[in-house]
């Protein structure tokens, strides 16, 4: 099989920690390796290196191979600007089909994860395998819901089409879009959703069919691709093509609107790691649950709070649901369940052409 890990985001919700030249997927939040050396660990087994793939931009290049130095460098490729996850996946199919063939399963992993139990990711990751290089298929791995969260997206599972190695593929019935409160309530006491985890499998010919029925400009824009991988044509024709198609998600492009798509129920423990709230709820707490990764700090009657100050004390009284991020140039304070607007921040330094700090 060749892995593809899409490398290529810019974290903007972890702000002020992940920045432009240094995003979220590069930072050690939980520990002492960055998010993408993780992701790699979890998939380097069932690989060699020479299939891994990494879909990243031009800024991160070497910074990721400084941090994966086992994958050969030239696997590294960089998208001239990024157009969400439906261009960068037909970038890789048509990397995958030139290197090995239309028939090679391709398994796309998002490189930010937070991902436990890494024996069952995999037990699970070749389940899908098998049954892609068997079938037409596009396969998506749904984490079983343990609480009613609105910020995942949903997919219900339709009938159970087969078992392999003891785990069922169901069809997929439908997507769901992110939820309010009472729709997730709904959807976790049916026991017929789960969370979208944007982790696929299928064969590069599956894809690749796929683009050319539902996106046939991408279709014809993988095929130029195609033809022109590894010539002297090869960055002028990606970055023509990637001006002409456009912008949108794997969801949308095709998940949504592609009749063999299948479900495979993923039983290990899985955070999308999509905001400071996300962080807290996996760091290590306090009995006053106040999760604290600071130099030094002084909490005084205060609960539920996060704070991140690798080199200021941080004070803290009389306050709850708080996150607290320092770095050299910002700080950041904001109420932990509005830490999804942390993006707008960014937008706003955009506009104001403060790229100092982005």
């Amino acid at each position: 099989m060749h892995v593809v890990l899409m490398a290529g985001g810019m974290g903007t919700r972890f702000w002020p920690r992940s920045r432009k030249d240094y995003p979220k997927q590069l930072l050690n939040l939980f520990g002492d390796k960055s998010m993408i050396r993780l992701t790699y660990e979890r998939i380097k087994d069932l690989t060699p290196n020479e299939n891994i793939l990494i879909i990243t931009n031009q800024e991160l290049l070497d910074p990721i191979h400084q941090q994966i130095p086992e994958i050969p460098k030239q696997n590294i490729i960089a998208e001239p600007f990024g157009k969400n996850t439906a261009p960068c996946i037909g970038l890789a199919a048509a990397i995958v089909r030139k290197k090995a063939s239309l028939e090679e399963p391709m398994v796309i992993l998002p490189a930010d994860h937070l991902i436990k139990e890494v024996d069952v990711f995999q037990d699970v990751i070749k389940t899908a395998v098998a049954y892609a290089k068997q079938n037409d298929a596009l396969i998506t791995l749904g984490i079983t819901p343990t609480y009613p969260e609105t910020g995942y997206g949903y997919i219900q599972r339709g009938q159970a089409v087969t078992q392999i190695n003891n785990r069922t593929i169901y069809k997929v019935k439908t997507f769901a879009e992110k939820p309010n409160l009472e729709t997730a309530k709904l959807f976790l006491k049916s026991g017929d959703f789960l969370w979208n985890s944007g982790m696929f499998i299928w064969k590069t010919s599956t894809i690749l069919k796929e683009f050319g029925t539902h996106q046939p400009e991408m279709g014809i824009g993988f095929e130029q691709i195609y033809q022109n991988l590894y010539t002297d044509k090869m960055e002028e024709t990606i970055l023509d093509v990637y001006m002409r198609i456009k912008s949108i998600s794997i969801d949308y492009a095709i998940m949504e609107v592609a009749q063999s798509v299948y479900i495979i129920e993923a039983d290990f423990t899985w955070n999308d790691v999509g905001s400071w709230e996300a962080a807290y709820a996996i760091l290590e707490k306090d009995e006053k649950q106040n999760a604290i990764t600071a130099a030094n700090s002084v909490v005084i009657d205060s609960r539920n709070n996060l704070i991140y100050s690798p080199k200021k004390l941080v004070a803290l009284i009389d306050v709850e649901n708080l996150a607290v991020v320092e770095t050299e140039d910002a700080i950041l304070i904001c109420r932990k369940d509005s830490s999804q607007r942390v993006k707008e921040v960014v937008d706003a330094l955009k506009q104001r052409n403060l790229d100092q700090y982005l």
